[in-house]
């Protein structure tokens, strides 16, 4: 319960000081992880990539699915969380990056992502950065790979159903505020 009020006030102290960056006053509900998760197969996945990471509610969860040979990348931009990531989890399949995911192909090395896991606040970027962000998010997916979004209203998925083939949408009521999740594949489910 500590870690909870600890991690809701680290997390709200991030979105006063960077409320375009953070986009929620609150971390996403475990139960709102949990259905966007089970919208692919971890197990399975040979490289996982997170965006916009936070206090690690995604993070723990994709550690806890993943196989013992698979690798997370987890992207979070601001340095306290990024470094509160780093601490929390003594996991050598975790590798924690403070940068933008602007940059999420100079941190992949030509790899590319069976699951990207992204709850990145695209309602709160400027046209041009959300624009970008979601542009490189098809080439960084491995064939077959699948993009799990999570947003709090309805608003992007115009933008993924003219980036994927096939865009699969389901909301999570016990999320305050309710959630939206996406899975999007380039492929054709």
């Amino acid at each position: 319960m500590r870690d909870t009020l600890s991690d809701r006030f680290r997390f709200l102290r991030a979105f006063v000081a960077h409320p375009r960056q953070v986009g929620a006053v609150l971390p996403t509900s475990r139960w709102a992880v949990r259905d966007m998760l089970d919208l692919a197969d971890l197990g399975r996945a040979g490289l996982v990539v997170e965006l916009g990471a936070g206090t690690g509610v995604q993070t723990g969860e994709v550690l806890a699915r993943l196989g013992p040979g698979a690798r997370l990348v987890s992207l979070e931009i601001d340095p306290g969380l990024a470094a509160l990531l780093e601490g929390r989890y003594d996991d050598p399949r975790l590798t924690v990056v403070c940068d933008s995911a602007e940059k999420l192909a100079a941190h992949l090395g030509g790899e590319r992502a069976d699951v990207l896991v992204c709850v990145l606040p695209f309602t709160s970027f400027d046209a041009g950065l959300r624009r970008r962000v979601l542009d490189l998010l098809p080439a960084a997916l491995a064939p077959g790979g699948v993009l799990l979004v999570l947003q709090y209203s309805p608003f992007i998925r115009g933008e993924l159903r003219r980036r994927f083939a096939s865009v699969q949408q389901t909301i999570t009521p016990w999320n305050v505020p309710p959630a939206f999740v996406y899975a999007c594949r380039a492929d054709p489910a």
